[in-house]
Parts: structure tokens; sequence; C-alpha cells
């Protein structure tokens, strides 16, 4: 079965099964490396991520952990031939925050995607005018051009998927409020806030939610961060955004992951309900216009 989750959820997923596997049979990385007389640094290279897996090298690991079911061999294998598949994102390697691109790799493949964000709109649901401006100010005019390319062409990949994310979005009123791109032209925030309320209204896999400045302070106010979920056998991603350079990406079990699904259920607590933060947008937009 074709997937469409990426190269690196993949990847993320057969490592993480062969460890899976690895450890049901009790056998540390040194005893498997013996066993197939490889050096034990390229298991761990492997298991690591930080090498593809051939599909010989595959075969002979699951001989040595018995996998023996024909369908889950060529699972395996499937996820093994995803996994080496060059990544689209790769074409910004060295231009933009290395950080940020792996966080791409992890979202293009997420089954759901949380996000709050307190000062801009979230970049899967920019307009490519809004994405534009904000890419204003970055070091190069090719980092400016490339950081709103990127931001498009997520949506743009998004959109080919077959089994689109959900998306739940919680942002401030003060995203709302703030008139981008006044400078250049004064309709695109408008423009962009219609938007995001046409994309909540035709696609019911896209929320987003508003917390209202009547709300006073709240958790949120400490950062913007996102949450993915997999389908599979993958723990959640929890990105932290930051300057370039400053972004923070955690996986596995860390108990900051927990930590921020929490703070994310209790934003939406304090955010108004979708069909009211939809309709704070329309308004938003006409009295910008005005």
């Amino acid at each position: 079965m074709v997937s469409d989750q990426g190269p690196i959820v993949q990847s993320a997923l057969l490592r993480t099964e062969l460890v899976r596997l690895r450890k049901e049979k009790k056998l540390t990385q040194e005893q498997v490396a013996r066993q197939l007389e490889w050096s034990p640094s390229k298991l761990i290279r492997v298991e690591g991520g930080k090498n593809a897996i051939t599909r010989t090298d595959l075969q002979a690991l699951l001989t040595v952990y018995d996998v023996t079911s024909e369908g889950r061999q060529e699972r395996l294998q499937a996820l093994a031939r995803g996994a080496r598949e060059p990544a689209w994102w790769n074409a910004y390697r060295g231009d933009l925050d290395p950080n940020f691109l792996a966080y791409v790799g992890y979202s293009a493949g997420a089954a759901y995607i949380r996000q709050f964000h307190g000062t801009v709109v979230p970049g899967l649901i920019q307009t490519p005018e809004y994405a534009e401006v904000l890419s204003t100010g970055k070091v190069s005019e090719q980092a400016r051009v490339l950081a709103a390319k990127l931001r498009i062409q997520r949506q743009q990949e998004f959109a080919k998927r077959q089994n689109p994310p959900r998306q739940h979005y919680i942002i401030d009123e003060a995203v709302i409020r703030r008139h981008v791109g006044i400078g250049t032209d004064p309709a695109i925030m408008p423009a962009q806030l219609n938007h995001i309320a046409d994309v909540c209204e035709r696609d019911d896999l896209v929320t987003v939610r508003v917390i209202p400045f009547s709300t006073g302070a709240h958790l949120g106010l400490e950062g913007p961060f996102s949450l993915l979920e997999f389908d599979g056998d993958l723990d959640d991603v929890l990105y932290l955004e930051g300057r370039s350079g400053a972004s923070v990406m955690i996986l596995g079990e860390d108990d900051r992951v927990a930590e921020y699904r929490e703070t994310f259920e209790l934003l939406l607590d304090q955010a108004l309900p979708a069909d009211e933060s939809v309709a704070m947008m329309r308004q938003a937009a006409e009295t910008l216009m005005n």
C-alpha cells in the first residue's frame, strides 16, 4: 500500500518497529550486529535514522527477529522504500532553519495537527499575500522568497494527500486585529481573515478558534507551539516555535509533550466556540476594510 506520510514519518515508523522487535527478542544492538556480522555502529545508525536501510539489510534484520509473515515483511519493506524517497522540503535545505524543516517533514505525515499561535496566522492557513508580508525582513531576498514559497507549498502538498490531517488551531484575538500588510496593501489582512473563515466553513477537517481579549492572560502567551499525532505506533511530536535557530522539536515520551497536550485543552476551554470564532473573524475583516 502506498503511503502519503512522507519519508520522515515512514522512517520513524520503521525505526520504531525495528527497535520494538529487537527488544521483544531481548537482544542488544551489539548482539544483533554480531549475528549479522555488521559493525554495531551500522545498526545504531539504522535505528537512529542516520542511515537508510536497504531491502537486503532489512530482510536480514527481520530474519533475526523471526518476522515470517509475508504481509508484515512487505509492510515494513514499503515503509523502508518510502523512507528512501526524496523529500520535497529538501529543496529548502541550506536556506531555512533545519529544525523547522524537520518539523515540516513530520507535519507532512501527521494525522492530527494542533497548534496555538498568539501573534500570526498559522502557516497552513495563510494566504500567499499574507505569507509574503510575513517573510519581509529575512536576512536576504532569497530567504524571503523561499520562506513564503515554503508556506504555500506545504498547503499544496497537504492538498495532495489521500487522507489529509485534521487541523485544529487556536489563535489569540491579537492575530486577527493586527493589520498585517497595511503598509503595502490594506486588503491583505481582511482577505486573510475571510480565507480562514471560508476554509473553516467548507472543510470539516479544519477548525480555528479564537481566544478573545476579554479572557485576559492565558497559557498561550508563553509562546506558539504545535502538537502532531500520527497514524501508526509513533509518539506525538511537540514543536516549540522560536526565531530562526531557536525553535525546539521534542520527540518521544518527554513529559513536555503531555504538558502541552493539557495546555491545548485548557486553551480550548478559554476560546470562543468555532462558529463564534468564524463570526469574529468575519467582523474583524469588515472592520479592517473600513
